[in-house]
C-alpha cells in the first residue's frame, strides 16, 4: 500500500496528513507528542483522494460546522487500543466524556471487573488521527484538560470551536519532578 502524506494549513497549526490505500492513518499537529509515529519512512508527499476528503472534513471543522461525513480512517494498534479509539468515534461532536467512563464501558463490554483509567489513557494519547477520532473530548474526572498529545491549549480551543460546555474544565498547573 502506497503511504501518502500531505500538510494541511489550521488555524491551530500545521496538520500532516497521512492515508494508505484504506484510509486515513495519521493526522497530527506538526509539534506534538509522538508525531509521525507510524509514518512509514517511503511515504510520499502528494494529496491522495483520501487526504482530498480529510482536507474537506477538516475545513467544515474549522470552519466552526460538524462535518456531516467523516473520510474513512484505516486505524491499526492493539485490540485494547482499538476499543478505545472505537469508543473516542462515538464521543458527539460538542461534548466531553471522561477517561474513567471510558475505561468502565470496555471493562462492562468485555466483561471484566475493572479496567485502570490510566491505561485508557495511554491509548487515548497514542490515538494517531487527532481531531478527526475525537480524543480532544476526553477529559480527566475532576474537569482537567490532561493528556492531548497535541497540547491542552489546543485540546481548549478544539472544545470551545465545537461550542462545548467548558463550565468546570481547567487545564491543570505544570507539575515538577520531585
Amino acid at each position: 500500500m502506497a503511504h501518502c502524506v500531505y500538510e494541511y494549513s489550521s488555524p491551530l497549526g500545521i496538520i500532516v496528513m497521512a492515508a494508505d490505500d484504506g484510509g486515513l492513518t495519521g493526522l497530527w499537529f506538526e509539534d506534538q507528542k509522538y508525531f509521525a509515529a507510524n509514518l512509514p519512512a517511503d511515504s510520499k508527499r502528494d494529496m491522495s483522494p483520501v487526504l482530498e476528503r480529510t482536507a474537506e472534513w477538516l475545513d467544515c471543522y474549522f470552519g466552526g460546522r460538524e462535518p456531516g461525513f467523516m473520510p474513512p480512517v484505516h486505524l491499526t494498534g492493539t485490540p485494547f487500543r482499538m476499543a478505545v479509539w472505537e469508543m473516542l468515534q462515538r464521543i458527539p461532536y460538542g461534548t466531553t466524556v471522561t477517561y474513567g467512563a471510558i475505561a468502565r464501558e470496555i471493562a462492562r463490554r468485555e466483561g471484566r471487573p475493572h479496567i485502570p483509567a490510566q491505561a485508557v489513557g495511554g491509548a487515548v494519547g497514542h490515538n494517531p488521527v487527532s481531531i478527526l477520532v475525537p480524543c480532544h473530548r476526553v477529559v480527566g474526572s475532576d474537569g482537567s484538560l490532561t493528556g492531548y498529545a497535541g497540547g491542552t491549549d489546543r485540546k481548549l480551543k478544539l472544545l470551545l470551536l465545537e461550542k462545548a460546555d467548558t463550565t468546570g474544565l481547567f487545564v491543570p498547573e505544570k507539575r515538577t519532578v520531585r
